[in-house]
């Protein structure tokens, strides 16, 4: 691309937009992050702020990520745009956004492996962006919940930043 702070990559990742919060979901294959999206899209939540927030389907399964300046951009690839697969039903069409900003990435795990208190925030750094991380078990009733609440608590330094459009 002309723009020196441009970049394009394609990643194995889900992602779902909460309000104006692109998510980035990532996880290894068969790790529930399709299953993982579905609940975001049916169950609208709270977190634990007073606003309502809804899931919308950008991108299940890959992920293009684009990098303009200091922000990350997901879309889907063409051939899959609005389609999420679920389990034992196949790949279905859904309402999908055609992109959204990237504001949090989430790392599926077993919550035996997920640090109880962490001394530090997480991060990830994609197209030498820096986005703030969480682990969550998807398969925990909680998981959709933990999500909305990063969003709607007092947000991080970093989460803050992104949002006001810095790095």
């Amino acid at each position: 691309m002309a723009d020196a702070d441009a970049a394009r990559i394609t990643l194995h990742a889900s992602c779902v937009a909460l309000g104006d919060d692109g998510i980035l979901i990532l996880g290894p294959p068969g790790s529930g992050k399709s299953d993982l999206v579905l609940r975001l899209l049916d169950q609208p939540g709270y977190g634990t702020g007073p606003k309502l927030i809804r899931g919308r389907l950008v991108a299940d399964d890959q992920t293009v990520i684009e990098r303009r300046g200091p922000a990350l951009f997901a879309t889907a690839p063409q051939p899959i745009a609005g389609l999420l697969e679920i389990r034992g039903q196949g790949i279905v069409k859904v309402d999908h956004l055609p992109e959204a900003r990237l504001t949090l990435v989430v790392r599926l795990m077993p919550a035996t492996e997920i640090e109880r208190l962490p001394d530090n925030a997480q991060i990830n750094r994609i197209a030498g962006v820096v986005l703030p991380e969480i682990a969550i078990d998807p398969s925990k009733v909680t998981a959709t919940a933990r999500i909305r609440a990063v969003l709607t608590a007092v947000p991080h330094d970093e989460l803050r930043q992104i949002r006001q459009g810095g790095a």
